[in-house]
């Protein structure tokens, strides 16, 4: 029974074939998902209370809620995204391994700070009696190992173009860019999540009379982000790995993550500067959009009285003025500010 056994388990020289299974459906990241609620939920909370305030001081509000929101959460959700490089093409090529059949699809590769993303979905979807529509990740996190993934999708038989796609990223794979992307994506991390911490301290310093400090934290916190850039960027120090369908190569560029991320640093360094000029050049009208002008007119107001003279008792007064007549020294006075 073993020997009749022995040539089917050595089939193909142990490399494994294309077995059938359940297409992938396209599932929304759930982090992505939490985080994106969480700042819509503070953004909602945050706006309203507005009507509560006065005058301009609404619009003012409203400005620094939105540009708040909106930079602090642009820092947090690319770091969840798979799109900071990526690249399509339309494509004629085989679809099962060991197989002549050829199908047309479009084949999409999405570059993440995590891991990639590949796509493939036919044209049209239904080709060879089946629907043509996966979508694959494969992480490089630290706590996951690539070449695992890669594995257990040769295991579940993915279509030819994907594990072709993936086997490009393999830490053995002749192109050598796993590595490269890998502590590219881990260094971009870092830097955005300091990033993060350091606009948390710029909102915390614009609540104080210290506005001007929290001109300089916008300053960092655009630093950071545009170390995060560069720390990415650094992929196309590496050799091109072309990925080649026939004629067809499929090439991909910085995307949507990655041109956003610069363009928020580009945000925050603009602030910033003009945070600073304003605190040197018309430091009320900075004061005045912060909200924050009205505590020197209180502490002038405290230094004048606390009681004012609408509020002086008559009696008080009379008592005063009687005793003023009857000669008492100063001492026995009662003095009233």
């Amino acid at each position: 029974h073993d020997r009749v056994q022995s040539p089917i388990m050595t089939l193909f020289n142990g490399i494994r074939p294309f077995y059938p299974h359940d297409r992938t459906a396209f599932i929304f990241a759930i982090t992505l998902l939490v985080v994106i609620l969480v700042f819509l939920v503070f953004t909602l909370t945050l706006l309203i209370i507005l009507p509560g305030i006065r005058g301009k001081g609404r619009v003012y509000s409203f400005c620094r809620i939105i540009v708040s929101l909106f930079v602090g959460a642009v820092i947090v959700v690319v770091n969840f995204t798979g799109d900071w490089a990526a690249g399509f093409a339309r494509v004629s090529t085989i679809y099962k391994a060991f197989s002549n059949e050829a199908i047309t699809a479009e084949v999409g590769l999405n570059i993440g700070l995590a891991g990639i993303n590949v796509t493939l979905r036919g044209i049209p979807e239904n080709q060879l009696n089946e629907t043509i529509d996966y979508n694959e990740s494969f992480l490089w996190r630290f706590t996951m190992n690539y070449d695992e993934q890669y594995n257990n999708g040769l295991n579940r038989g993915l279509p030819h173009p994907i594990l072709y796609i993936a086997e490009k990223f393999q830490s053995k794979s002749p192109c050598l860019i796993h590595d490269q992307y890998r502590f590219s994506g881990h260094y971009a991390t870092a830097m955005m999540w300091v990033a993060f911490c350091a606009w948390i301290i710029t909102n915390i310093l614009f609540s104080m009379p210290t506005i001007v400090y929290g001109g300089y934290m916008a300053l960092v916190t655009s630093a950071f982000m545009i170390f995060g850039v560069i720390s990415f960027a650094t992929i196309q120090n590496v050799s091109p790995c072309i990925i080649q369908f026939g004629p067809t190569t499929l090439k991909t560029n910085f995307s949507v993550s990655f041109w956003l991320t610069l363009a928020t640093a580009l945000l925050c360094f603009i602030l910033g500067v003009i945070v600073i000029i304003m605190d040197h050049c018309i430091p009320e009208k900075l004061k005045t959009f912060f909200m924050l002008s009205g505590e020197e007119d209180d502490d002038h107001q405290m230094s004048i009285g606390l009681i004012s003279n609408n509020f002086t008792d008559d009696r008080g007064d009379a008592v005063y003025l009687k005793k003023i007549k009857n000669g008492f020294k100063n001492k026995d006075f009662v003095v009233y500010t």
